[in-house]
């Protein structure tokens, strides 16, 4: 379900980028039963596999394997999607709540979160809050749903500055919920951080003319 997501976005914000999308749903699956850890070198490879057939930045849209993705030197910028929406919730204020269909999810957005109120100089008090039904709805297909569910969770939320939904397939929960309080997504600003990754290799390399189109590709494991 990303791959029209992030290419409706570069139409509507990014025309010209080429996206090139790789979905693994197994990366998840994997990562869910025996750690994060158990997928680093298959997420190597791909990454390589990217670089290798001309991306000039990866961005990895699955939340739980971002962080592996984000650490491996593929020769290229790898991006965690969630990355500028942690970085805008440090900036909208110091209590935070991450909401997320996947448990596995929560620790490294929370770890994100943190560590981007440690590089902003900014204390935070995050919490978390797991809409459990909400993933059972989104593998069965029933998209909307989970949506319904995820921004029922949201609109629940009190004593918050800020929400932050840790997964990209939450995205559509934003437009459903009620609360005045600022609910942010990954997508649009993870997208936005590759093209800008893409346009400052484009200049990096504008006297090599043996290299492709500038290409970011889009891993998806959720």
């Amino acid at each position: 379900m990303h791959v029209p997501v992030f290419d409706a976005l570069r139409d509507a914000d990014h025309p010209g980028l080429e996206l090139r999308h790789l979905v693994d749903e197994e990366l998840l699956a994997r990562a869910r039963r025996e750690g994060r850890e158990a997928v680093a070198g298959e997420v190597r490879e791909l990454l390589a596999r990217a670089a290798a057939d001309g991306a000039r930045a990866v961005l990895c849209t699955c939340s739980t394997i971002g962080a592996v993705a984000e650490r491996t030197d593929a020769g290229v910028p790898v991006l965690r999607v969630d990355r500028p929406m942690a970085a805008a919730a440090v900036a909208t204020g110091p209590r935070i709540v991450v909401l997320a269909t996947v448990a596995s999810t929560l620790e490294p957005t929370v770890a994100l979160v943190e560590e981007e109120a440690r590089r902003a100089g900014r204390p935070v008090d995050v919490r978390t809050v797991l809409v459990e039904d909400g993933w059972a709805l989104f593998e069965a297909g029933d998209t909307d749903g989970c949506a319904r569910a995820v921004a029922a969770a949201a609109d629940a939320v009190a004593d918050v500055d800020v929400i932050v939904l840790a997964q990209a397939s939450m995205t559509p929960a934003g437009s459903l919920v009620t609360t005045p309080v600022p609910v942010l997504s990954s997508p649009r600003p993870g997208l936005a951080a590759a093209a800008d990754a893409v346009r400052a290799t484009g200049v990096a390399h504008s006297a090599d003319a043996t290299r492709p189109a500038a290409a970011t590709r889009a891993v998806h494991a959720e």
